[in-house]
């Protein structure tokens, strides 16, 4: 279960110069182009980048489920040969199985590793899913949730095999806009509770800024990592953020990178002639 923030973090990510490509010598794509981050342990780091870039891809092969073209994707020094429990993907879509009840879903996991007596994997289950509100709807299958519920069932489901580094890739895309904004606080108060690592994937620029330690802006397809963006609000953090002028500030600077890359983006699709874009801000 969610433990209190430890005093030695663990779960470093170090990306270094890895490419990605795909098809063969005939006929190939190039999807990640000599990409270097770290994602510091105990820290949460964001990934925003125009959409369609290769975030997805570097993600799947940081959880192990693709191996680089080149280059070397290391946890803790140790280096990412495949899928483990150490390294866990909350994704876009659900994951949950439906046939099972929100209890069983979170159980899951450890249940599957046969390490730990069931009793105690449904305790650390129910302080879980107290933890994300859940409680009460220990027994409703997954399409009797809401979309937030799911996302936090699916939360939870993660943390209880406590992994040393949570991967979560886009994971409040398609939810309304005030549930969006309910799941953005969970995760802070999880993340601020807990010291968990997480590296959280998004295009939105408010919610990269609101939930990021650092912000690290990904360039256009190719992905490589562009800039690195400390963002130096106060936690615990809420979306009073954003009234105060350092989140202003952050929003201009990273608005202007993601802008070059979008608009190189849209200059190597063909549109070259098309006439200039501007910068945010920019006069007509």
């Amino acid at each position: 279960m969610i433990a209190a923030r430890p005093s030695e973090p663990i779960g470093e990510v170090v990306v270094d110069r890895v490419s990605k490509r795909y098809g063969d010598e005939y006929r190939s794509k190039l999807v990640v182009d000599g990409c270097s981050l770290v994602a510091q342990k105990g820290r949460l780091t964001v990934l925003v980048g125009p959409s369609g870039c290769g975030k997805t891809t570097l993600v799947n092969m940081i959880a192990g489920y693709e191996r680089p073209s080149a280059g070397r994707i290391t946890l803790d020094g140790a280096d990412v040969v495949g899928p483990d429990r150490s390294r866990l993907v909350v994704f876009q879509e659900t994951a949950l199985f439906p046939w099972m009840s929100v209890l069983e879903n979170v159980m899951y996991g450890p249940l599957v590793q046969r390490e730990v007596p069931r009793a105690e994997v449904e305790a650390d289950a129910m302080a879980l899913l107290a933890r994300v509100g859940l409680v009460e709807f220990r027994d409703r299958f997954p399409s009797q949730l809401s979309g937030g519920m799911q996302r936090r069932a699916e939360l939870a489901r993660a943390l209880i095999n406590q992994p040393s580094v949570l991967l979560m890739d886009e994971p409040f895309r398609g939810l309304d806009a005030m549930t969006r904004q309910l799941m953005q606080e969970y995760l802070l108060r999880l993340f601020e509770t807990s010291g968990q690592t997480i590296l959280f994937v998004t295009s939105e620029i408010d919610e990269a800024i609101l939930l990021a330690d650092t912000l690290i802006v990904m360039s256009r397809s190719p992905a490589s990592a562009k800039a690195v963006v400390p963002v130096d609000l106060a936690r615990p953090r809420g979306i009073g953020v954003f009234k105060t002028p350092r989140y202003a500030e952050l929003k201009d600077d990273i608005l202007t990178k993601l802008f070059d890359e979008a608009a190189g983006a849209f200059v190597r699709a063909g549109t070259a002639g098309a006439p200039a874009a501007r910068r945010p801000g920019a006069r007509p």
